[in-house]
């Protein structure tokens, strides 16, 4: 398995998975349905590519944040050698 997630979190108003992204895993392409935010847990690099096609190489820190709005379309790759780790916190409105 190259990428696993877990829930730790879930309300009726909040959802908090915990991804783990392995050295050459995916999450494929995939729609959000409600607005997100994501906090990392690891420092690496993380390959993002639109649903249009655009790659978009992100950064993660750990003790930051970012936001997208609900329709948001891509796909996630871990192209590193350690694990990208992020727990993605929706706001199930």
């Amino acid at each position: 398995m190259k990428s696993h997630s877990e829930i730790v979190f879930e309300n009726e108003r909040f959802r908090a998975t915990k991804w783990t992204i392995q050295p050459g895993g995916t999450i494929p392409m995939h729609r959000h349905e409600y607005d997100y935010v994501v906090v990392p847990l690891s420092d690496n690099l993380m390959h993002v590519t639109t649903a249009d096609g655009e790659l978009i190489e992100a950064a993660l820190k750990p003790g930051t944040a970012y936001g997208r709005d609900a329709g948001s379309e891509h796909e996630n790759e871990n192209r590193g050698d350690s694990d990208v780790v992020f727990i993605e916190v929706e706001y199930l409105k």
